[in-house]
């Protein structure tokens, strides 16, 4: 045997601790170099830290939900194990089939086995109550989380539901667990189903329970209702709170409880700007580029940034200086199944609309799938949330410190407008600015937003101001 400790490696810079949101292995476990091994939430990023040599999974040390500093051991690997470990492995696990606790238990329920010859015939009636149960417990064993193969979207859905994803049959290639999979468990035509049934099928050749039932009809007729009851969804779940919901909770709150907040809104005629989109947005179509409207407001912030630069700032506590960046990196808020990501668009001042449109629509697929990388989460100066696409008539969005501002971005809707004077509809839109009051007065925030106005009402200014 030789055991090698695997130390939680340094994921980026600046990085002190990770979250252990999934293992991808359980002890026992035979794995090869690269195999997927633990996945780690930091305040940066979400990564998949691979197996580093072969062997067999020693000792997991931390549980998921974990935070672990840095360079702690958080698994040994038997390296001298590999193919040889496997039968161990294999003829441990059927070992563990008759261990459960209910097998005993309804063993000695029955008076019939105190009889010398018991330990041989206790197996033979309790066997049909051991082939449900064992699997059962099989599946919903946490021991080995990370071979659960699903969807982040099927993921997110058993949370909210309060649902195992180890308890549900995949239907998938490699068993992976598709929505379907999960909506029928919910509603009971997928794994609840069968197992109810079993007790049913047995039920019928029984002797002793058709003698039972007409002894006790009452108790044979409730058996169904103790199943239903047992099918139907719980009035409360409960869900951990860690990951990626955690890092955002500590980031609202320290923003909140750090920055003294103010924010101001600002209604926008954008019908100029609806029409210079819709001219252009078919022209890249064919190019698989996606003009929206999130490039042109981009290239306002900067034009506005570049006029109050102390909204593009940051405090540093340490020095008691304020940083003023001269450079316009701007994180744009993601919705995804995993929550709230700001990937970050860097050098904004110098790229065109269309290449902005480009960038965008790219990193936004690979955070949504979970595959931005650490450098794309770093180095912004000022964010956007957009959520124009979802409703809402405007909000007030939270700072994302250290930053000092954020724009909220909210939808284009036909409203009645005065111009000259005369009323027609017109397409009209929120914005709202975030500031933080410690570094910001309310009347640059305000002079910034009419400067961002008076760009989109008229996009030919986006020329001549960005």
């Amino acid at each position: 045997m030789s055991l090698k400790e695997f130390r939680l490696p340094d994921i980026g810079e600046g990085v002190a601790e990770g979250e252990i949101v999934s293992w991808k292995v359980a002890v026992g476990d035979v794995v090869k170099e690269e195999q997927d091994f633990v996945e780690i939430m930091t305040d940066k990023a979400t990564v998949t830290i691979t197996v580093p040599y072969d062997g067999v999974i020693s000792e997991i040390r931390f549980k998921e939900g974990d935070v672990v500093p840095v360079e702690t051991v958080i698994a040994v690997i038997d390296t001298e194990g590999g193919a040889g470990a496997a039968p161990a492995a294999s003829s441990h696990k059927p070992a563990a089939a008759p261990t459960p606790s209910p097998a005993p238990s309804q063993v000695q329920s029955q008076p019939a086995p105190a009889k010398a010859a018991a330990p041989a015939a206790a197996p033979q009636p309790a066997s049909p109550r051991v082939e449900v149960a064992a699997p059962a417990l099989a599946l919903a064993s946490p021991a080995s989380p990370g071979k659960v193969l699903a969807a982040p979207a099927t993921r997110k859905r058993a949370r909210e539901a309060g649902v195992d994803l180890a308890a549900v049959p995949g239907s998938g290639p490699n068993g992976r667990i598709t929505s379907e999979d999960l909506e029928a468990f919910l509603d009971g035509s997928g794994a609840a189903r069968s197992v109810a049934a079993q007790p049913a099928t047995t039920a019928a050749p029984t002797a002793a329970q058709a003698a039972a039932q007409a002894a006790a009809p009452a108790a044979a007729s409730f058996a169904p209702i103790q199943i239903a009851k047992a099918s139907s969804p719980e009035l409360e779940s409960r869900v951990p709170f860690r990951g990626v919901r955690k890092k955002i909770a500590e980031a609202m709150t320290r923003s909140k409880f750090t920055a003294t907040h103010f924010t101001v809104v600002e209604d926008l005629d954008v019908t100029e700007l609806v029409a210079m989109r819709n001219a252009v947005k078919s022209e890249y179509e064919s190019e698989g580029v996606k003009i929206t409207y999130l490039p042109f407001i981009m290239k306002a912030v900067v034009a506005g940034l570049r006029q109050f630069p102390w909204l593009n700032a940051s405090l540093d506590e340490s020095t008691q200086e304020v940083v003023l960046k001269n450079y316009y990196n701007l994180g744009i808020a993601t919705d995804t199944d995993n929550g709230l990501i700001v990937p970050v668009i860097h050098g904004v001042e110098r790229k065109s609309i269309v290449q902005i449109a480009r960038e965008l629509q790219e990193l936004a697929s690979r955070t949504r799938d979970g595959k931005v990388q650490p450098d794309e989460l770093r180095g912004g100066t000022f964010s956007i949330t957009n959520a124009g696409n979802i409703g809402g008539l405007f909000a007030t969005p939270i700072i994302n410190f250290p930053e000092v501002a954020i724009l909220g971005v909210h939808k284009i809707h036909d409203a009645p407008r005065v111009v000259g004077g005369e009323i027609r509809v017109r397409k009209v839109m929120y914005l709202s600015v975030s500031i933080d009051h410690r570094i910001v007065d309310g009347a640059d925030g305000v002079r910034f937003l009419n400067l961002i106005k008076r760009c989109l009402e008229d996009p030919k200014k986006l020329v001549l101001e960005a």
